[in-house]
């Protein structure tokens, strides 16, 4: 009589440790994998962690170390300057510059960044009822925007101009006594606000513009049905729903708006005297305005300016992660 042999199962381990493909023999290889990512991603990182601090965390770095010591153009040269603290910072503060400083960069910006966000978002809202001629003026619209801010400057500063310019022409062919838009102390700040009003209209246009996109149609079919009137769909409808693109918008305008230089530098080097003056034209001024020029006081005021810029940033962070855990 012949007895059939019956084999036990292997264990599972067994059998993948002696194909190789599992167990512990698939640790080490696991963790090469594991290290490849790594070093494949750190690879992709370290050119975008180069140009950072290259150009941003060691110029921030010099700035701040500008500020805190007593520099002048020997020192400057040579690099021993002795450390001063806060003295420049103090020095700024009791400026009697400082404080009309001040005030022209908050008038500024916020006149700005109103008129600039009123009229980008009734330009939006005209070009969102898709009108034959629309694509075209709404890309003529952007040409203030593609404009370098030299080209947009100078063309001001000649339009502007008290003898020549064209502004002054058509108020003399009106009636109008000429205005010296640029040399006047009553006008020259309000003349660099026009002109920045113009050049960053196009952008809120973009932004406004692209938010209304993503507004159901239904919901104007749904209120026109119940009677309500055009103003009464902006109120109910499309400005609740732009909240968030508008927030967005206005943050990033007001801390472009707090930095602009060339533009008021262009047209009025921050004059006539400290009449259009900023805390961007009067860093400029204090650095590299004069023979002798004071480095530490001036990158004092870059310091406070990049100090109020950042406030905003880390606001627009904030509104940002909120419509991010809104929309999620």
């Amino acid at each position: 009589m012949t007895i059939a042999r019956v084999d036990r199962p292997r264990r599972a381990g067994a059998v993948s440790e002696a194909s190789g493909t599992g167990g512990t023999g698939s640790l080490p290889l696991r963790r090469r994998q594991r290290r490849r990512s790594r070093l494949t991603a750190l690879a992709f990182v370290t050119p975008l962690l180069a140009y950072l601090a290259a150009f941003y965390v060691y110029p921030l770095y010099r700035n701040l170390d500008l500020s805190l010591r007593d520099y002048t153009v020997r020192s400057f040269v040579s690099g021993d300057a002795p450390f001063s603290g806060w003295d420049n910072f103090q020095k700024v503060l009791d400026d009697p510059t400082f404080g009309p400083a001040m005030r022209h960069t908050m008038l500024f910006t916020f006149v700005s960044i109103t008129f600039q966000y009123a009229i980008g978002l009734a330009l939006a809202v005209f070009f969102n009822r898709h009108f034959r001629l629309a694509p075209t003026l709404r890309a003529l619209f952007l040409i203030p925007w593609l404009l370098p801010l030299i080209v947009s400057a100078s063309s001001w500063s000649w339009m502007l101009n008290s003898e020549s310019g064209v502004v002054n022409y058509f108020l003399h062919f009106v009636g109008v006594d000429p205005v010296g838009w640029l040399t006047s102390p009553d006008w020259a700040l309000t003349s660099v606000i026009i002109a920045n009003i113009w050049i960053g209209i196009p952008f809120n246009l973009v932004i406004l513009y692209s938010g209304l996109q993503n507004i159901p149609g239904e919901l104007y079919e749904a209120a026109s049905l119940d009677g309500a009137s055009t103003w009464q769909q902006f109120r109910r409808i499309t400005f609740p729903l732009l909240r968030p693109v508008s927030a967005i918008t206005l943050l990033l305008g007001l801390v472009y708006t707090l930095k602009v230089f060339d533009l008021i530098w262009i047209m009025t080097k921050g004059g006539p005297g400290d009449a259009s003056s900023t805390l961007a034209t009067w860093s400029y001024q204090l650095g590299f305005g004069s023979l002798l020029p004071k480095f530490g006081p001036g990158a004092a005021v870059g310091n406070i300016l990049i100090l109020i810029a950042l406030v905003f940033g880390l606001l627009y962070i904030r509104v940002q992660s909120g419509q991010r855990r809104q929309e999620t």
